[in-house]
């Protein structure tokens, strides 16, 4: 795939075909022409609910909370908030920032912005599809619990099951210190997953699963197939219903016996923790991937915003809906926690867990143990659904959006109708989490998990800051926001772009690196060549970089270093009154004379 940096046009000359669907109606704006050409989102709430169900997702539900109570409780908050300050918010306008002016997904986005890390955009698209193939399988297993909770008793409750080892299961929770596992834990290793021994042993298919796998894929077609047109019409049910069942469990589960024990172990501060570095970069990484920076996905969506909206208004509604849904959410865990530790007489750090156990065991076991279990359980699983069907949308429409903008002529004409190229695409990705419903599939998710969201993220986040905040550089940034907003962004955005930002990031990428530990499923180690697989998919993403820097230098002509400097130059036309000349870059007393006016 060949992205020409001299073939790219301003944005309001993009081809028409590859930005127009065939069947949407076009909302125009008559002071920007590429509106005329471009679908955009049928109202400005639209937009603010998809970034908010992209961004408000399960590791709000599950993530958050463990490592709170993990890394000082209440004492946790100051460096997460400081980070959500630091960086969440300034990373996040700025991408909205990116996509709206330039109203291209990330591939041609980064193309513009600087040709030699043009591969940052390609690498987004990549991640994030990968990403969307194996987090769909987290939605089958939210359809399998929700329907397996319509009956007059739970089947996670008792061991008295056909898939039940009765030697060590209890029909109680036994905590983390016993050889013994809760029928809970069994119903999820043995029913759901029908878990084999290691990734060697993969087995055959779990039917069941396989078929709600399907049920999920055709759940985000019927939601996306129609472009920004369909997905903001479900996102007003998908991004909004989950705080109704949230509050709903806060209320019930305050009144449960040893609730206050939970809540009060979840915000207790432990101040020693602050002098953790482990704790700081846990923050950073938890807002870095909670808000879903570097996924392609928030530029993705502001493409689609008219030219003038409010992208910083959006930016801060999106951040703190985020970190209130966390905080919100770690209340009703721990307060379901504190319940289950009350009538179990075993202490609250003893049954709190990471990852999926967190949804799919601990709190199904709380959930069987509250009075009305037929009307929780349903509802609790439900709004497991919605939460990942949202970041499900936004992580498939950014491949979707990069073919229309790439290759829009050519798709339709051999396809014929859009609704078809959003069918091709939640095919391939159906294909490609068939591996993750067999039998062994919970070792191929958490090995996809391991080296997609954590390692192959960290790397592309940092070229995707270096090319926008240092290549590309903060004055453009501001004269872009200035050309949107009518006025520049003030001296804290600025000073996070410039300074903060790029150091955090780098701060956790070296801790990432000095840090690494292979992947692990509980105590299982995972074989030398399983590592390498997994190696082999975090590059499939982060290749690109390297691929796309060559490339461009290789076009080019002259010394080295001349042509790495021509690779640096910006494409980007700013169509406005005084508008910097295309492929002219500003040299460094431009740029230093430019940063000082807008301050």
């Amino acid at each position: 795939m060949e992205v020409s940096a001299e073939n790219l046009k301003t944005p309001s000359d993009e081809r028409d075909c590859a930005l127009r669907p065939l069947n949407v109606k076009v909302v125009a704006d008559k002071s920007v022409d590429a509106e005329a050409q471009r679908p955009t989102w049928s109202g400005r709430l639209e937009f603010i609910l998809a970034s908010v169900g992209y961004a408000v997702g399960l590791g709000n539900i599950w993530r958050f909370p463990y490592l709170c109570y993990r890394s000082g409780g209440g004492a946790f908050m100051v460096p997460y908030f400081i980070m959500v300050l630091l960086c969440g918010i300034p990373l996040l306008f700025m991408e909205f920032s990116v996509g709206q002016y330039t109203r291209v997904g990330p591939v041609h986005a980064f193309a513009k912005i600087c040709p030699l890390l043009k591969g940052v955009g390609l690498a987004t698209v990549v991640i994030s599809f990968v990403f969307s193939t194996y987090y769909n399988v987290i939605m089958s297993w939210a359809l399998y619990y929700f329907f397996s909770s319509f009956g007059k008793t739970l089947p996670w409750m008792s061991c008295n099951n056909t898939w039940n080892l009765v030697e060590n299961c209890s029909s109680g929770f036994p905590g983390n210190a016993t050889h013994l596992q809760s029928a809970s834990q069994q119903f999820f290793d043995q029913k759901l997953l029908q878990k084999t021994n290691g990734i060697e042993d993969v087995g055959g298919l779990h039917w069941e699963l396989f078929g709600y796998l399907i049920i999920s894929w055709v759940i985000v077609y019927l939601c996306i197939f129609k472009g920004v047109k369909s997905t903001g019409k479900v996102v007003y049910f998908t991004a909004v219903f989950p705080y109704f069942i949230l509050f709903a469990l806060l209320i019930n589960n305050v009144q449960l016996p040893g609730a206050k024990d939970g809540i009060y172990y979840f915000v207790t501060p432990v101040w020693s923790k602050l002098f953790e570095v482990k704790v700081w970069v846990n923050a950073a990484a938890q807002v870095f991937n909670s808000i879903g920076i570097a996924f392609g996905s928030m530029i993705s969506m502001a493409s689609y915003n008219k030219f003038n909206n409010n992208i910083l208004r959006d930016a801060l509604i999106v951040s703190i809906t985020n970190s209130f849904t966390s905080i919100l959410a770690g209340f009703v865990i721990f307060s379901a926690i504190g319940y289950m530790a009350h009538i179990h007489n075993l202490p609250v750090d003893n049954i709190a867990t990471d990852g999926p156990g967190l949804v799919f065991v601990v709190y199904p076991e709380v959930l069987s143990t509250m009075p009305v279990f037929q009307l929780w359980a349903p509802l609790f699983f439900f709004m497991l659904l919605c939460l990942g069907l949202d970041s499900q949308f936004a992580t498939v429409e950014v491949a979707i959006t990069f073919i229309k903008d790439e290759f829009g002529c050519q798709v339709l004409q051999f396809l014929k109708r859009e609704e078809l190229l959003a069918l091709a695409m939640c095919l391939v990705g159906f294909i490609l989490g068939i591996p993750h419903v067999t039998k062994g599939g919970i070792y191929v998710f958490q090995l996809m998990d391991h080296y997609t969201a954590v390692v192959s993220l960290i790397f592309l986040a940092f070229f995707e800051v270096v090319a926008v905040c240092w290549i590309f550089g903060v004055p453009r940034i501001c004269l872009m926001v200035k050309r949107m907003q009518g006025k520049v962004p003030n001296i804290y955005f600025r000073v996070c772009w410039l300074l903060l930002c790029p150091l955090l990031v780098l701060c956790i990428l070296i801790s990432s690196i000095v840090q690494y530990t292979p992947a692990r499923y509980g105590n299982y180690t995972y074989p030398v060549w399983a590592e390498m697989v997994g190696w082999c998919v975090s590059l499939v993403s982060i290749v690109w970089i390297p691929i796309g820097a060559i490339q461009e230098i290789y076009g080019k002509k002259g010394s080295l270093l001349q042509r790495l400097k021509t690779a640096m130059i910006s494409t980007i036309d700013m169509d406005a009154e005084d508008p910097l000349p295309e492929k002219q870059n500003l040299d460094n007393s431009a740029s230093e004379a430019l940063f000082t006016s807008v301050a």
